[in-house]
């Protein structure tokens, strides 16, 4: 009688935890649509559908988090988002 064997290869996963904030852009009554939703395409390089799906959340929910990363690559994009005159924080 003859076994056949097959070798199975063992992959380790690193239980690596990063440390990941949410970019969060508030509503208000100043900035438009168009604005907010081109500054989304702009500066986290969203797609028009991705950056007015955004823009409608912020508008009936308040807020919405725009882009979930490490705090060194959020910080640069909120404060792009800030220059162009819309709230967002880092949570």
């Amino acid at each position: 009688m003859e076994y056949n064997f097959q070798e199975e290869e063992v992959i380790e996963v690193l239980d690596e935890t990063t440390d990941l904030k949410n970019l969060v852009v508030f509503n208000d009554d100043v900035n438009t649509f168009d604005h907010v939703t081109n500054t989304l395409i702009k500066v986290c390089k969203h797609t028009s559908e991705q950056a007015e799906q955004c823009t409608w959340l912020i508008h009936l929910k308040g807020k919405c988090s725009v882009k979930k990363a490490e705090m060194t690559t959020l910080k640069p994009m909120r404060e792009a988002i800030c220059e162009a005159g819309i709230d967002a924080k880092i949570i």
